[in-house]
């Protein structure tokens, strides 16, 4: 059998037994079968390759297939493959957690690992919310910004900015109050009067870039000043780095270089490469302490099946190695560089708004007639055009955007930043 017949047999059996995430099946859209991997490259399985210019969804940073990685993942899956993490632990969970307390300057005291990013968002709510539970008050009101996105589980979708992805669910929401990124007096002053309510549980924000709501960017002014309101009113403060952790932005966490620290870092993606499912929830001792007691009630009642596995533990800890190199801090440094070039050439382009990037993550917003927004029917050409440059970018409705893994070459990237620039001065949309 052929690759194609091999390939179009494939698509027919997943079209008939799967549902895949953030797809509307009834449009029948073009599914790429991808037989393996390695770098910054996807291979179809007719051998052509994909430069994986979006990180398989943010998530890889070191390239595909690792070969350190792939090593650590088969040597500790003849060890260890996985244990219940309530009543047990191992080396690979220690080592880890230490290493991330180590890597995020002390400012943390514990670490809590669940699933991916939702789950640790979900985790860091709930620590927020108990932590003002134990101490005798009930606090429902999350404070987060506009047009955020924390995941899909219940706890981190209502934290997010409510839209076509929260629509039938939101009369099941909790209270959540929003700010502008724009940082105004009149949001200052919102603020402060959330704070004197004595309702807020928490203030939840991806720091300097918001992901799912359009990678916008936003200044440290803006969430100093918020941070600042919070902390003098001792809110817990949770910084959802899922997307910009592990250097995204440039340091290797954005929010331990603002004006305060947040009381609970939220980490994903990344985290090990993206080959294995794992998060980890940090938290200071300040929040720790509420829950340590000789009274059961005051337990955090949280876990997952496949909390602190062994494998993801062992990944995550060298992936976090590599991410600390001085080879891969040059390389992103090398994709930084880039991206500043290639938004000095896309501000010269009349169909394109808001050129911006921060660190390895580059974006603009293409002018379209139809509105801004995650349903924008541009999306389908943009795809189908870089599909033809072998260049894999999936745009968040007219918002395109490029966050490469960090082992992209730089005659690669260029080549992906030309496919940009040749997009939106020669294609109508």
């Amino acid at each position: 059998m052929n690759s194609t017949s091999s390939s179009n047999d494939l698509i027919n059996r997943d079209r008939k037994s799967l549902w895949h995430p953030f797809t509307q099946h009834g449009l029948n859209e073009e599914l790429l079968v991808i037989s393996r991997a390695a770098g910054a490259y996807l291979y179809l399985s007719d051998g052509t390759k994909l430069l994986d210019a979006i990180s398989s969804w943010w998530c890889n940073l070191h390239g595909h297939c690792h070969p350190e990685l792939v090593e650590v993942a088969s040597r500790q899956f003849a060890k260890l493959d996985h244990v219940l993490f309530a009543g047990c632990t191992h080396e690979p969970a220690v080592e880890l957690a230490e290493a991330l307390l180590e890597a995020t300057s002390g400012k943390f005291e514990r670490v809590f690992y669940s699933d991916n990013g939702s789950t640790a968002v979900e985790v860091a709510l709930k620590m927020a919310i108990q932590w003002w539970f134990n101490q005798g008050e009930v606090r429902s009101t999350i404070v987060a910004l506009e047009d955020a996105y924390h995941g899909d589980t219940f706890g981190a979708m209502a934290a997010g900015a409510r839209g076509i992805f929260s629509a039938p669910f939101n009369a099941m929401m909790f209270d959540v109050s929003y700010l502008s990124t724009a940082g105004s007096s009149d949001d200052v002053e919102k603020l402060h009067d959330l704070v004197s309510s004595n309702t807020i549980a928490a203030f939840i924000y991806e720091p300097l870039a918001q992901g799912a709501g359009g990678m916008k960017m936003y200044s440290e002014d803006t969430i100093n000043s918020y941070l600042s309101i919070c902390k003098e009113h001792n809110i817990p403060c949770i910084a959802d780095e899922v997307m910009t952790g592990f250097g995204r932005t440039g340091p290797l966490f954005s929010s331990l270089t603002l004006k305060h620290s947040p009381d609970i870092l939220c980490l994903s993606k990344g985290l090990t490469n993206g080959t294995m499912p794992l998060s980890a929830t940090l938290c200071t001792a300040q929040i720790y302490d509420e829950f340590v007691s000789k009274d059961h009630t005051r337990t955090f009642f949280h876990g997952h099946t496949f909390t602190g596995n062994p494998i993801a533990c062992s990944v995550a800890l060298k992936s976090l190695e590599l991410t600390m190199s001085t080879d891969c801090e040059k390389q992103r440094a090398q994709i930084t560089e880039q991206n500043r070039q290639c938004v000095e050439q896309l501000a010269q382009c009349d169909s394109v708004l808001n050129p911006r990037y921060r660190g390895t993550i580059l974006a603009f917003d293409l002018q379209t007639s139809d509105e801004t927004s995650y349903t924008n029917s541009a999306k389908t050409k943009i795809v189908e055009f870089f599909r033809t440059k072998n260049v894999l970018i999936r745009p968040l409705g007219n918002t395109i955007y490029c966050m490469p893994p960090y082992c992209t070459s730089p005659v690669d990237l260029k080549e992906a930043h030309e496919a940009i620039i040749d997009y939106v001065t020669q294609t109508c949309v």
